[in-house]
């Protein structure tokens, strides 16, 4: 990158939920990189969960700062300290939620404007619409950031377009139309926005999708590799620009970097015990669970994952949620001595869990994993097969992707979304017998394990050319940064 971009300064402002502001910070680093100065929106609450990370890079040379601003949660009526949207109390304080964060455009703007060197730029979450607002007022163009794939918005876009999910029965197999594979889906696995009887955040989305609809330009988390066909058509029906920079987590190299990454505890010189536990078991023996951060699913559910893990012989890692939200769950892990009954053979790690470091590690066989779209990437980078288990949002598309298009994935056979802030009315959607025959399928030596195996191997070595030097992903980085300074030249 020629030197004058060094005072080129880019201003990040991401949704405060970890599954957004992680790979926010990553892409600060994928810009600084290229020797562009990086300011980060954050909030006291959310600070420490990225400032190691922050500050790591900052001593590698890295022109990245954090601007702190405090988060009005208490006049939006949530509870003091609720900052992110993984500590909201309920599904109704979504609503305050995103008028807390729209409190923050009038704050953010007195201090943009005394930003030094000059912002070229606004990058936000395609959440934030306000900040479209922002960007005029300040003549700079304001790029949104997609925290989901091509593939998953091609197949929302078909059944928006074609209302075929209309027409049937909720657990009826329907073919999605005009795809470039056969993929079959049923109404009771569609995200809330195609599922009619979610009323009460329309509101919200309906805002989110004005403010997509007037980008100058969108940064998706996917390499060209990956979903081909499905970003050509993702360009083509938004009309706009669009930059594939993934997988972004692929930034983190260095074992600090992995171990610093969304940790609110910045790490002491020790290894975390699970590393170590991990060193103990046999190559590719490890099954790693982890249901995402704003997991929310009741005890009910996660034992039966529990069970099932216990019971399919393989040695397993599990990453549930610490605290209150756990509470239930901990209450039947003691009362039942689940630890003491496979000591040895399995790990349980409560609260935050160095994700990236696990799924590389040599030990580890295979990823159990809810399917979001960051996870989805990172099980990808790290080249194991993915055992899926879907939840809601988009999360079922994308474990179509893994298992039919891209066949490095096995399914545990979810039937029913469970509507995010009221999993307890979805019923039992996990069965233990389920997850317990897909980790012994994703497992087992057959010929079949082994090719999804290689296919994820296959992916992983892609992923890596995408983001090497002169790779898809490192160009469209570079593509990006040009044509904001054609487009800011002040």
């Amino acid at each position: 990158m020629a030197d004058h971009s060094a005072q080129i300064h880019f201003v990040l402002v991401p949704l405060m939920s970890p599954g957004h502001l992680i790979p926010m910070v990553d892409i600060a680093k994928l810009l600084a990189h290229h020797n562009v100065v990086v300011s980060i929106v954050s909030t006291p609450l959310n600070t420490p969960r990225i400032k190691s990370a922050v500050d790591f890079a900052v001593k590698s040379g890295l022109k990245i700062r954090l601007l702190e601003l405090e988060f009005p949660a208490v006049q939006a009526g949530l509870p003091a300290g609720c900052e992110n949207m993984d500590s909201l109390p309920s599904r109704d304080a979504i609503k305050n939620y995103f008028e807390a964060a729209a409190m923050l455009q009038e704050p953010f703007e007195k201090l943009f404007q005394d930003l030094k060197p000059r912002p070229r730029c606004i990058i936000s979450g395609k959440n934030l619409a306000w900040t479209v607002e922002t960007a005029r007022k300040f003549k700079v163009p304001r790029l949104f950031f997609d925290g989901m794939g091509c593939f998953s918005f091609a197949c929302t876009q078909s059944l928006h377009n074609s209302r075929i999910h209309e027409t049937v029965s909720r657990f009826e197999p329907f073919t999605v139309p005009n795809l470039h594979h056969e993929i079959k889906l049923t109404r009771a696995q569609l995200p809330e926005a195609l599922n009619p009887g979610s009323e009460d955040l329309i509101d919200v989305r309906n805002k989110i999708v004005a403010a997509e609809s007037i980008s100058d330009g969108i940064i998706v988390n996917t390499f060209e590799e990956l979903e081909q066909d499905y970003i050509q058509e993702f360009k083509q029906t938004k009309g706009t620009r669009v930059w594939c920079i993934g997988p972004v987590s692929a930034c983190n190299k260095s074992e600090t970097e992995k171990i610093t990454r969304g940790n609110p505890n910045p790490p002491t010189k020790n290894k975390h015990p699970c590393l170590e536990w991990l060193d103990s078991q046999e190559p590719k023996s490890v099954v790693y669970a982890c249901l995402g951060s704003i997991c929310g699913l009741s005890a009910t559910q996660l034992i039966e994952v529990g069970l099932g893990l216990e019971s399919s012989n393989s040695p397993f890692l599990w990453v549930i949620r610490g605290g209150e939200k756990s509470k239930q769950l901990e209450k039947w892990i003691q009362e039942e001595k689940f630890e003491e009954r496979t000591n040895g053979r399995g790990f349980i790690i409560r609260g935050w869990s160095p994700q990236l470091l696990i799924l590389s590690h040599p030990s580890t066989g295979a990823f159990l994993t809810h399917c979001g779209w960051n996870s989805t990437l990172e099980g990808i980078c790290a080249g194991k097969p993915i055992i899926t288990c879907p939840l809601f949002a988009e999360q079922f598309i994308n474990e179509r992707l893994i298992v039919d298009v891209l066949g490095s994935g096995v399914s545990v056979g979810v039937k029913a979304a469970v509507a995010w802030g009221i999993e307890e009315k979805s019923g039992l959607v996990i069965l233990r017998e389920d997850v317990k025959n897909a980790v012994e399928k994703a497992m087992e030596n057959s010929q079949e394990a082994e090719k999804r195996r290689e296919k994820a191997v296959e992916i992983a070595e892609m992923a890596k050319k995408a983001t090497a030097e002169e790779g898809s992903s490192y160009l469209s980085v570079k593509a990006l940064i040009r044509d904001v300074i054609q487009e800011t030249s002040f």
